[in-house]
């Protein structure tokens, strides 16, 4: 029998990448590839990048240089590029890096196999197109057997908001969603390898709209129908948009058990005159009027949200309005960035911070952030929750996993709990962590 050849996956970025470089894995692994940790024995090398971060293309350039030793030591030895910067970057990066043999946008990856065909006959492989069949349709089947209890399924994609500063609009394209009675096979599938948590990823998650059996389903609707699966025990979902948080979908909050209680909820600025340069189009109030609404449907709620500091032109006193949002709302955790332009994005022409002064004011921001992280930690303490097990933790006899608010918690345990839930008192909060003794 032929061994394996093994593929190697680097994955940047959020985790509907780590999605994505699942399904690649799995659609090599029909090409004869298995997974490797090991990138010295790798026979393939998938780069999957993102482009939401600073600097993004000029380190998956970084990357590939470290990788040309190996490369020249090892002929044969393939190299690939996925995901948004390959999108963004196309052809340049194969004419600054000829030792990759081949570049696949996040739309086209279903295409891997045949395009590594043509990498063994010689040809050049470039696919960044935007194409009208669901690359869904094209991947294998039948998922490998789940590594963990929980798992990421990407519902839908790309977003149409445009926002002033980011690229997904430009790198994943317009917003699309999947099926429903492909999702809930795929979650089916999911549960009967084990699965009991599944967070439901988009770029734009609660905008879905996919086709259901009877008329067009929203989030809620896929979500109530997810909960009656048996064996999946827990529902999440990221990233959201304000103005896509419909009243179906607060409802959820409060008759859907099997939807945890925490959402990531980005707002950005609490500046509406920045919110209105960014073209996010909600207000400061309106979030917060939002956020009341969660909180009525689920009082115990954590919230999550995303800041960028620094955007063109803001003031100190826009940057006060987002200190006193964050106040106003006690964020159980949050990310948080000094603006960098993007290439191609409106706000990159306009003029920008002093990039002293915006590290001054991230600062600032990430104390009070970091300030609320550690009070819903310490809030914590002597309270009951739920923990699923994922597992082993740094000391023996120790189990990892996450509470019902995404909070890591550790606590001595059987390992024969790893893939359950289990009910535990907190005893003790760390600045990123809780420990927690099982009742």
């Amino acid at each position: 029998m032929t061994a394996p050849k093994k593929l190697f996956v680097k994955t940047y970025g959020c985790q509907m990448n780590v999605y994505d470089s699942e399904r690649m894995a799995e659609a090599l692994g029909a090409e004869g590839y298995e997974e490797t940790q090991d990138m010295a024995e790798a026979d393939m090398i998938l780069l999957n990048t993102c482009h939401i971060r600073e600097k993004a293309a000029e380190k998956v350039y970084s990357d590939l240089g470290r990788l040309k030793p190996l490369h020249d030591a090892k002929p044969g030895l393939k190299i690939g590029v996925a995901g948004c910067v390959a999108q963004a970057e196309g052809a340049e990066i194969m004419a600054r890096q000829p030792m990759v043999d081949l570049v696949v946008g996040p739309q086209t990856y279903h295409r891997l196999p045949q395009m590594l065909r043509a990498v063994e006959r010689g040809e050049t492989a470039l696919d960044t197109d935007f194409p009208e069949e669901d690359k869904f349709l094209h991947l294998p089947k039948s998922r490998k057997p789940a590594r963990g209890p929980s798992a990421f399924l990407t519902v839908q994609e790309g977003c149409d908001k445009f926002c002033a500063f980011c690229v997904v609009p430009y790198t994943r394209g317009a917003e699309v969603s999947r099926p429903a009675e492909r999702l809930l096979r795929e979650a089916r599938d999911l549960a009967e390898r084990g699965v009991r948590e599944v967070t439901l990823l988009g770029q734009n998650v609660n905008a879905y709209h996919g086709e259901g059996p009877d008329g067009e389903w929203g989030l809620a609707r896929l979500i109530r129908e997810m909960a009656g699966i048996d064996g999946l025990e827990r529902i999440r979902f990221t990233t959201s948009h304000p103005n896509d948080m419909d009243d179906d979908l607060v409802a959820a909050f409060a008759d859907c058990p099997a939807l945890m209680p925490y959402l990531h909820l980005p707002v950005q600025s609490g500046s509406d005159r920045v919110l209105k340069r960014m073209n996010r189009g909600h207000t400061a109030e309106g979030y917060l009027r939002l956020v009341e609404r969660l909180r009525a449907a689920r009082p115990d709620l954590a919230m999550s949200g995303d800041f960028i500091v620094g955007f063109p032109e803001e003031t100190e006193a826009d940057f006060q309005a987002t200190l006193d949002l964050v106040a106003a709302v006690g964020y159980a955790a949050a990310y948080s960035f000094r603006y960098s332009p993007r290439p191609g994005t409106p706000a990159a022409e306009r003029a920008q911070v002093d990039a002293a002064e915006a590290d001054e004011r991230l600062q600032r921001l990430q104390a009070l952030l970091t300030a609320q992280q550690r009070a819903a930690l310490d809030a914590m303490v002597g309270r009951e929750t739920s923990v699923l097990f994922e597992k082993p933790g740094r000391m023996p006899g120790q189990l990892s996993g996450k509470s019902d608010y995404l909070q890591a918690v550790h606590a001595d345990a059987p390992e024969a709990l790893i893939g359950r839930i289990a009910r535990v008192r907190v005893v003790a909060a760390a600045p990123n962590s809780l420990s927690a003794q099982v009742i």
